[in-house]
């Protein structure tokens, strides 16, 4: 779903590009040092307003978190919480979610997040949704050997998809959560969707999926 254009949201953006990065494709290999320390690096793709990249990294201040959108009007949002926040360890881009292959070298990610994505129910958009096996290969590039992909949303048939695509691409299943709000999960990040389904007593589903590493393959 998009917003209607935020007017001053380019001009936010630009006057801040020590968190909204310029030309991210040079810190391809190199985010460890755009940060300044060796932490983890995790990614959200999607990440709207920002509420939960915010919310992660103002609570794992040992990891580096980078949230990526493509609609600069959420964007300009979500760089007004990181504002706020005076986050070291947030960085935020206005790129394609679908190239990070551009941006991110081999293995140089250690866990992505994908909240809340676009369901694209109609059978001919199956190549569009997230979790889909392009996808995948690319998330499974850029990530570290065992790396993971935690997933969130309230769609059913999306999350059953989901998780036929992770099972069918050879991931492993580490975690899955029916109904996340009635477990015992800790140290949940609500984003603004989440906060918006869930009051209307919607079940919020999540899965932690990991890819193996070569040893682990049959």
């Amino acid at each position: 779903m998009r917003m209607r254009k935020r007017p001053g949201a380019e001009e936010l953006i630009a006057s801040h590009p020590e968190l909204v990065v310029d030309e991210p494709e040079k810190w391809q290999g190199r985010w460890q040092e755009r940060f300044g320390n060796e932490q983890p690096i995790h990614i959200e793709i999607g990440s709207g307003k920002g509420q939960f990249v915010v919310g992660m990294a103002k609570a794992h201040p040992e990891i580096n978190y980078i949230g990526i959108d493509m609609q600069i009007s959420v964007l300009s949002i979500a760089l007004d919480k990181a504002l706020e926040e005076e986050l070291p360890n947030l960085q935020l881009l206005h790129v394609n979610g679908e190239a990070l292959t551009q941006y991110f070298a081999e293995n140089e990610v250690d866990q992505i997040y994908l909240n809340f994505s676009d369901p694209w129910p109609k059978s001919r958009h199956e190549k569009r949704r997230l979790t889909y096996k392009t996808f995948l290969e690319t998330d499974e590039k850029i990530l570290k050997p065992n790396g993971e992909i935690h997933f969130k949303t309230d769609n059913r048939g999306l999350f059953e998809y989901s998780l036929s695509s992770f099972s069918k691409y050879g991931m492993i299943l580490e975690q899955v959560w029916l109904d996340l709000h009635a477990s015992n999960y800790e140290g949940n990040i609500m984003t603004e969707y989440e906060e918006k389904f869930s009051a209307k007593g919607q079940p919020i589903y999540r899965v932690e999926a990991r890819f193996p590493t070569d040893e682990c393959n049959p």
